[in-house]
């Protein structure tokens, strides 16, 4: 019989900095279920990469003074040792800079455009570089970035753009009636108020003011915009596009796209759109859910806020980072991040609750049994609890980790820890020790604490790596189908007569006040560093700007619109003693009203009838309540005398001066 598919993504990597603990939830958390499908008996495909194009990355390089692909070969490079120190299981790593992706995405691109999908046209609007994303005026908040609340600034370029708007109807009839594809539920309203029933409008797809990027392959002055290029990732990687796409045959649709909430708009309406236009199955899932917070505030490189997961890792242990991740936040929210109750819940679940029952226990067979596990012997009641809650963990886990309930199902797990806690103390394996007849009880007792434990070792395969194997060690338990989900679906495995080591304690407590010190020390170096990166930043920027100012290009300079203009009116602004109001001929028809600070030079008298430069495609801004339509041209030199800029000799108003 043929496996069931699983095909599971996290989203592609943007590396453009600095890794932190955020950057590894959504992957630990894909990492999970992977696991979890796998041990299930499922055909897993997990999908995980980087995303290397676009204006952003260029930018990041070139303030790095590097070149692109370098600069990003030494980000993806601490990316790839944090996914194999957190030991996650990625069946592909793709980076969008992949020649196979590359052309795919080329091919993808001229299908829609031979189609019809995708036409030529001009853009103009909003653009923020740091989430690669077009905003109309109307989604501005404040002028910024809905998104990240960042500057964005106005584009105004040749573009191709993707016929987003042919398909609100069926993106609308998607999201209204498959309640099962957009999950939490609170991104269904979200998408729809904010983006979809507002209207669609057509998607810029392609950019000329940057190169760095796949170009499109019939008009090679424009490069691919990123979110094309990023989305189809998750066909490319399987195949798609290329002369062997049995992968994507084989398991697209995928099951699960996880994703942080800030990118949801792009795969649960761009994203299904293209795929309609390639007439393509949709994902099943798209699931959005919350950022992970540090002390309730956004982890970011520029505060210095930032946890570093290889700085947890050496200190406090892999798993530990991984159990955090996975039962501290709620799944589908945003979490919260902070050292006291990360050293907090590895002292009381890790090393309190599982470390402590595996050492009592181990420590018990070593000195009642010479090590050697007993066989059951000798009932009672007290038993029936904990053997019961041991047969309804795997039911129950299965349950939650199907609705990806993840930290539901470590409570589940971890609710059968405590009672096995609990146990000992009910059934006092020291005093039963002393007796001939508590000896024969001792052996089902040691037997059950040690069942459950196998069980519970077997069930956190899917979530922390190393502990299981370690308690299986423990245990003496070295037969593969003794680690086999199968093997829990029912209490009494055949354990008796393995021998067991008790070793080393799999998590040692920690003096939390010590550790949140130590942690302090480094938080503060971080932000030492983060300030004096962004000062560096800021004075590179500023220098940057003087070269700016020094040289523009003839592109800059014909953007400016001068002419020639006749001052027709002029008078002084009340209450303004540098300030003088003309009225200026322009060959409009009606002369423009422009205000300037020359009061102190020229009275209205001399100026009424002279011929002026005026810069007329100035943004109006009112002064005084005036509101002044352009700019009149005027020189200064360093002992402040001042004059203004006029022709050699009389010319028509309105000539331009170029």
């Amino acid at each position: 019989m043929e496996k069931k598919k699983f095909y599971i993504t996290t989203p592609i990597y943007y590396p453009s900095g600095k890794w932190h603990i955020g950057t590894c939830y959504t992957t630990i958390i894909c990492d999970a279920l992977a696991r979890y499908k796998r041990m299930q008996g499922y055909d897993v495909f997990y999908l995980t990469g980087t995303d290397e194009h676009g204006q952003k990355i260029q930018k990041v390089a070139a303030a790095a003074n590097t070149e692109v692909k370098t600069y990003i070969d030494g980000v993806v490079g601490e990316l790839k040792k944090l996914w194999k120190l957190l030991d996650i299981s990625y069946d592909k790593f793709i980076r969008t800079t992949d020649e196979e992706h590359m052309q795919a995405v080329q091919k993808i691109f001229t299908k829609l455009y031979e189609k019809g999908d995708i036409y030529k046209s001009q853009y103009e609007g909003w653009y923020c570089t740091p989430c690669e994303a077009f905003w109309t005026k109307t989604q501005l908040v404040d002028g910024k970035c809905p998104d990240c609340g960042r500057p964005v600034e106005l584009m105004k370029e040749e573009s191709y753009f993707f016929r987003l708007s042919k398909y609100q109807d069926r993106i609308q009839k998607l999201i209204e009636e498959d309640k099962e594809f957009l999950q939490p539920t609170t991104r269904q309203n979200e998408m729809l108020n904010n983006f979809i029933k507002p209207g669609l409008q057509d998607l810029c797809v392609s950019r000329t003011s940057f190169d760095w990027g796949i170009k499109v392959p019939f008009d090679p002055k424009h490069v691919i915009y990123v979110w094309i290029d990023a989305l189809t990732n998750y066909i490319t990687a399987l195949g798609y596009g290329s002369d062997d796409d049995s992968k994507f045959k084989r398991y697209w649709p995928a099951d699960i796209h996880m994703m942080g909430k800030e990118i949801i708009r792009f795969h649960s309406i761009i994203w299904p759109a293209i795929l309609m236009a390639l007439d393509l199955p949709l994902p099943k899932k798209v699931y959005g859910h919350g950022w992970l917070m540090f002390n309730n505030d956004k982890m970011s490189k520029s505060k210095g806020n930032i946890v570093d997961p290889f700085i947890l890792c050496e200190r406090y242990g892999v798993d530990a980072l991984r159990y955090y991740m996975l039962r501290e936040v709620p799944f589908g929210q945003d979490g919260n991040f902070t050292n006291e109750i990360f050293l907090k819940r590895r002292n009381s679940d890790l090393a309190n609750d599982l470390g402590n029952l595996v050492s009592r226990v181990t420590a018990m067979v070593a000195q009642y049994f010479d090590g050697v596990i007993p066989a059951p012997d000798k009932k009672e009641a007290v038993d029936d609890e904990l053997i019961a809650m041991a047969n309804a963990m795997y039911a129950s886990v299965t349950e939650s980790m199907d609705k990806m309930y993840v930290p539901e199902a470590l409570d589940t797990i971890f609710k059968v820890i405590q009672r096995a806690n609990k146990y000992i103390d009910e059934c006092t394996p020291w005093i039963l020790a002393k007796s001939e007849e508590g000896r024969v009880r001792l052996k089902t007792v040691l037997y059950n604490l040690c069942e459950v434990i196998r069980m519970a070792a077997v069930i956190l395969q899917p979530f922390l790596t190393e502990t299981p194997e370690k308690i299986f060690k423990k245990l003496g338990v070295s037969e593969e189908e003794l680690k086999d989900f199968k093997s829990i679906e029912k209490f009494g495995a055949k354990i008796d007569g393995h021998k067991v080591d008790k070793g080393e304690q799999l998590f040692e407590r920690i003096d939390i006040q010590k550790e949140l010190k130590v942690m302090d020390d480094i938080l503060e170096e971080q932000k030492k560093q983060a300030q004096q990166a962004q000062k560096k930043a800021q004075e590179k920027e500023e220098k940057t700007n003087v070269a700016d100012i020094n040289e523009i290009t003839i592109d800059d300079f014909a953007r400016i619109q001068l002419k020639v203009g006749k001052v027709v009116e002029c008078q002084k602004v009340e209450k303004a003693d540098k300030l003088l109001c003309s009225k200026i001929d322009l060959g409009e028809g009606a002369p423009r009203t422009i205000v300037s600070g020359i009061a102190k030079y020229y009275t209205p008298e001399e100026m009424v009838g002279k011929q002026v430069i005026v810069v007329t495609n100035l943004k109006p801004v009112k002064l005084r309540g005036i509101e002044s339509q352009g700019m009149v041209l005027c020189a200064s030199d360093e002992n402040g005398n001042l004059a203004l800029v006029t022709p050699e000799k009389d010319i028509t108003a309105g000539s331009e001066v170029r």
